[in-house]
């Protein structure tokens, strides 16, 4: 008697699916029929790219935003969170879903996006992270890959890698990518409020 065999994917795999020719009009409803815990999609004049994140993705991507929101509570720095909020502009045929995303100073009304977006890359995107937020005109785009940050700041039409962000200019962000590759993520917020209560 043959045996049924289970195939299970496994949890750290990240998965990424791109569609061509999708419309503007296509991607609305798929966004909304599909709208699920666990998809991403990222929209670009007529390319459509599904993502569904990894275990280490959401873990990295969860430990990174609770180090930057203690950096800003401990330094009373008026930052809002607005997390994977989905974000779309049919006049760029954009759409975009980031793996974290903030407001400094302000809260963000409809129609608006976010002064910070944060992505955590472990395979990489099919599309252009930063021609997407482009058009939306995003002042800062922060990439998190290989255990590093790249900071990204759009002057004159494009991205310009920097050193330090223009919004959260003491941040280190070395300190930050080090405490984010701890396993366990308290430990890794104390370690970060004994430096902060030092300096």
């Amino acid at each position: 008697m043959a045996t049924a065999v289970k195939y299970e994917i496994p949890a750290q795999l990240e998965q990424r699916m791109v569609v061509h020719g999708v419309s503007w009009r296509d991607y609305v409803i798929l966004r909304e029929a599909l709208d699920t815990p666990g998809l991403r999609m990222t929209y670009c004049e007529g390319t459509l790219e599904l993502m569904s994140p990894s275990l280490t993705h959401e873990l990295n991507k969860t430990s990174i935003a609770r180090l930057i929101e203690l950096y800003a509570v401990l330094g009373r720095l008026p930052l809002i969170g607005y997390g994977s909020t989905t974000f779309r502009l049919e006049a760029k045929q954009r759409g975009a879903e980031p793996d974290e995303c903030y407001r400094l100073g302000r809260q963000m009304k409809e129609g608006e996006f976010p002064d910070i977006v944060l992505e955590v890359i472990h395979t990489k995107p099919i599309l252009d992270k930063l021609d997407v937020y482009r058009g939306f005109d995003v002042p800062e785009v922060w990439l998190y890959q290989d255990g590093a940050f790249e900071i990204y700041r759009l002057a004159g039409g494009r991205y310009e890698r920097i050193e330090r962000s223009g919004f959260l200019p003491d941040l280190d962000f070395v300190l930050v990518a080090r405490l984010a590759a701890r396993p366990d993520q308290d430990e890794a917020l104390q370690e970060l409020r004994g430096i902060l209560d030092r300096t």
